[in-house]
């Protein structure tokens, strides 16, 4: 052996260095190759304004594991990168850089914005590439790609012309999500809901003939009453039968509305008549399209009330709710107040409380597109892991609305639509028009709208691969293998993925969807910079090492469960890796020193295993078939706690312990050469088995171990299970299990473990006997015991601990090694004391006040510490019971 590895495991010093050496190598490179099966995986094009969160960084590492556990495989693996344009989200980042100048857009123009916005992502907008490399990410960054970038811009002309063609886009008024902040419309799942604990007004309205009466409505936005065209009452409705048909009069305003019946009217709500403003309410809009009623808009784009509220023209819409309510009050027209909870939707970039407002929008009929999307999934050709997420896919899928693409900003894909000024038709086509299509008129304007961001995403699995065009690529890695994302972009970016991957190409753009929990803090609140609970994965890998946070992170992610994390968490990856470190620097170290020519180990298919060798190639097996069970079915910490368990467990613990006098003092020359050789056998195929997880530190440990073999554990291969030994594991079981409870009478008992015993074991037959009696001085020297008899029917001698271990019973004789009545009373004292502590909790636990001002967590705590204590109080009268 020519090289060793240092004392400690120093991260910061190799994960850079691995991580120029694979991609200069191109190991993530991948081409087109008929002669080998692909695996394909499309990022979520993060934002060209994000910067690397946890959950980020979970999702980048589950797809990595599933890349690298397949490029292993010897899968013509692509997982290709890129970055989203983030409309909304850019063009706020770069207006706020402006105002800081005293500038805004309008001052600089259209062109030069969008010039300057490109500017700031060349600057800026690879900040995520870079953290994502930083973590390990082995994408094909010589295929990184942009949503604006030109051959993606023209995929995004073609799927625009191509709907409009079949009749999917159409443009219309509409009443639309509209932020006033960003002054665009928003499509329903941009809009985030919360509850607020707001207000319910009555107002009464006054009938036109006698103003002295009049109908009382409930309303939660009491400003929106001056674009009033009616009132609405349900048809069933006792109360207001003679009143269908009357007219009042809409206070301040004086206009004259109607009284109309409509079964959409909730008789429960307020006071069962519900006030008709068609321009400000999506369900007032659908009610006054069945009631020819003209919509009145009393808002302007910014949130300001316009010329149609009169008086209250020019102000703030919540100004003017405070100043028409002490109106109507002084007016005797306020009837009460009443505290009421319901969601108010806000915008999911800047969180302003949007405004349903109408507005000519462009939108993509979606019911037929989700139709095709439904039967896929229902013929089992896309599916969900886990798969509760199927039931929420296919609930939005059959309940959707059609989809508004149009945004009022500047940054982003300009819609494809030109109008005429001569005869005033719309020309969309793949081309800026020089004519028009329908009077050859030469004077054009094109729409000035952008597409939402999500629609250039929705083409994102395809778009990438070269589409429109028919490219070696898209034919090679299309349809794609797997998607990896969160929930909250099922409907996003999910379900529009699949719609037009259909629509498109006739193909689902993925068989398989995981949806991988939310990180939590330990108090299960989601991470935000206002709570101040986020913790900075960059952060953790300096202290901890990239490895360490990987695996980690893996280790908690169960079954799309979300993650409550803490920083202490990620102490549980640093200590396997020091683990594993330390372990490797055992197996080199006796290399080196074997005299042996250690690589041609490897070449020896037939040496005489001893018992523990065929066990712990046994139990590798188990692992190899255990981890990558669990990856075809997405379970990554099953998969990690495979490997861990055995490494840890079987390797560390067992292995590695009883093999030290076949290395140190060996029989013979052959029996310590089969030694190392299984001993290096099973740690690299161990490496190779966590390399997906913690590719640095594998790699690192492979360039001394393993690099003769294969040049690199990047393009190395996945270890392939054997047939295993099941007789030897069962019979290691049992004598694991004899281990394992003499050492349990040596710590209840504060025996040493070098304190010579003895010990018997009373087998139920001379067939179990004998199977033990083979491994006598195998349990011998692992439980150090300086007397073991084995026989049939054993009488327990007096003073003796006794254990059951499968059919056998262990007695070991105490006479002479501890003081019966010392142990007595000590048991008895630290029963005493944990049954005082015990009381406390119990106390605690049945107290009201504690439990309804506690935090939860607080509580929890004294849960647990009340069951840890109870346990540990049964266990030890159990001993005492042993004792007397």
């Amino acid at each position: 052996m020519t090289s060793e590895l240092p004392t400690k495991y120093n991260p910061g010093e190799v994960e850079d260095k691995w991580y120029r050496l694979w991609e200069g190598k191109g190991y993530f490179h991948s081409e087109p190759d008929p002669q080998k099966k692909s695996f394909t995986i499309v990022i979520p094009p993060p934002n060209i304004t994000g910067v690397l969160h946890m959950g980020h960084a979970l999702n980048s590492i589950l797809q990595d594991v599933l890349i690298r556990w397949r490029r292993m495989q010897g899968y013509n693996t692509l997982w290709m990168p890129g970055t989203d344009h983030a409309g909304i989200a850019t063009q706020n980042v770069v207006e706020r850089e402006l105002l800081q100048k005293g500038l805004r857009r309008q001052d600089l123009g259209r062109d030069k914005f969008v010039e300057t916005v490109w500017k700031w992502r060349e600057e800026y907008g690879s900040t995520i590439i870079k953290q994502l490399k930083k973590i390990g990410s082995s994408c094909d960054w010589q295929r990184e790609r942009f949503t604006m970038d030109q051959g993606l811009s023209r995929a995004v002309r073609e799927a625009f012309v191509r709907l409009w063609q079949k009749g999917l886009i159409y443009k219309g008024k509409y009443i639309i999500n509209w932020c006033p902040r960003c002054q665009t419309a928003l499509a329903d799942d941009e809009v985030d809901h919360e509850t607020h604990e707001g207000s319910l007004w009555y107002f009464r309205y006054p009938f036109r003939d006698e103003p002295h009466l009049g109908v009382t409505i409930a309303t939660t936005r009491p400003e929106t009453m001056l674009g009033d065209v009616a009132v609405a009452v349900n048809p069933g409705d006792e109360r207001y039968k003679e009143f269908i048909g009357e007219h009042l009069l809409l206070p301040i305003v004086e206009r004259e509305i109607p009284i109309i019946a409509d079964e959409m009217v909730d008789k429960e709500f307020g006071t069962g008549a519900v006030k008709v403003t068609p321009a400000h309410d999506p369900n007032d809009f659908e009610m006054s399209l069945r009631h020819q009623l003209q919509p009145v808009t009393i808002m302007a784009e910014d949130g300001t009330m316009n010329t149609q509220a009169g008086e209250f023209a020019g102000m703030d819409r919540f100004e003017c709710r405070e100043a028409l309510v002490e109106e109507l009050r002084q007016k005797r027209l306020l009837v009460k107040i009443e505290p009421h909870v319901h969601s108010v939707g806000h915008c999911y970039r800047c969180h302003t409380v949007i405004e349903p407002y109408l507005s000519d929008q462009w939108f993509v009929r979606m019911k037929p597109l989700a139709q095709a999307a439904l039967r896929a999934t229902e013929e089992g050709k896309v599916t969900f892991y886990p798969e509760r997420w199927t039931k929420v896919y296919l609930n939005w899928l059959e309940n959707v609305r059609d989809w508004c693409i149009s945004r009022q900003i500047w940054w982003g894909h300009q819609i494809p639509a030109w109008y005429c000024k001569d005869c005033g038709e719309i020309n969309v086509s793949m081309e800026d028009p020089r004519a028009c299509t329908h009077c050859n008129g030469k004077h054009l304007t094109q729409d000035p709208d952008v597409l939402d961001t999500w629609f250039s995403s929705a083409l994102w699995p395809f778009s990438t691969l070269g589409w429109p065009a028919d490219t070696l690529e898209l034919k090679t890695y299309y349809p794609t293998n797997v998607l990896v994302t969160g929930r909250d972009i099922i409907y996003f970016w999910v379900a529009r993925m699949v719609m037009m991957g259909l629509e498109m190409l006739g193909k689902e753009p993925f068989g398989k969807v995981y949806i991988h929990g939310t990180i939590l803090d330990e108090q299960g609140r989601r991470m935000s910079k206002s709570l101040g609970n986020g913790i900075d994965p960059l952060e953790m890998t300096e202290r901890y090492g990239v490895d360490a946070v990987r695996m980690s992170l893996l280790l908690l992610t169960t079954e799309g469960q979300d993650i409550k994390l803490s920083e202490t968490k990620f102490e549980m990856g640093r200590n396997f890796t020091n683990k594993v470190w330390n372990a490797a620097r055992f197996v080199i170290m006796n290399l080196s020193q074997s005299g042996v020519d250690w690589p041609s180990l490897m070449g020896e298919k037939v040496l005489p295993l001893s018992f523990e060798d065929r066990w712990i190639l046994s139990r590798l097996s188990n692992a190899v078939t255990g981890s990558t069970e669990a990856l075809e079915q997405f379970r990554f910490n099953e998969a990690l706690q495979t490997v861990y368990d055995f490494f840890w467990h079987d390797l560390c613990d067992w292995y590695l312990e009883i093999v030290k006098p076949r290395l140190y003092e060996p029989a013979n020359e052959l029996d310590k050469k089969t030694a190392l050789s299984t001993l290096l056998h099973v740690f690299q195929d161990t490496l190779r088995l966590l390399h997906p997880f913690a590719p640095f530190l594998t790699e690192e440990v492979w360039s001394v171990l393993g690099k003769r073999q294969e040049e690199s554990l990047v393009i190395g291969k996945w270890p392939e299970a054997r047939p295993r030994d099941l007789k030897t594991e069962q019979t290691m079981e049992l004598l694991q299990g004899v281990i394992k409870a003499v050492r349990n009478v040596r710590r209840n008992f504060n025996i040493t473990d070098r304190q010579p015993l003895k010990a018997l074991i009373s087998a139920p037959d001379t067939l179990q006997a004998d199977s033990l009696k083979a491994h006598n001085s195998f349990l011998r020297q692992r439980a150090f015991l300086e007397e073991l008899e084995i026989g049939i029917n054993l009488v327990r001698p007096a003073n003796s601990a006794s254990a059951v271990v499968g059919p056998f019973q262990l007695f070991i004789p105490l006479t002479g090694i501890i003081n019966l009545d010392t142990e007595r009373l000590r048991h008895d004292k630290q029963i005493q004391q944990l049954e005082e502590y015990l009381s406390k909790v119990q106390k605690k636990l049945s107290n009201k006040d504690f439990l309804a001002k506690a935090p939860p967590q607080v509580a929890e705590k004294e849960r647990e510490r009340e069951k840890e204590l109870s346990e540990q109080i049964n266990k030890l009268k159990l001993i005492l019971t042993e004792l007397r």
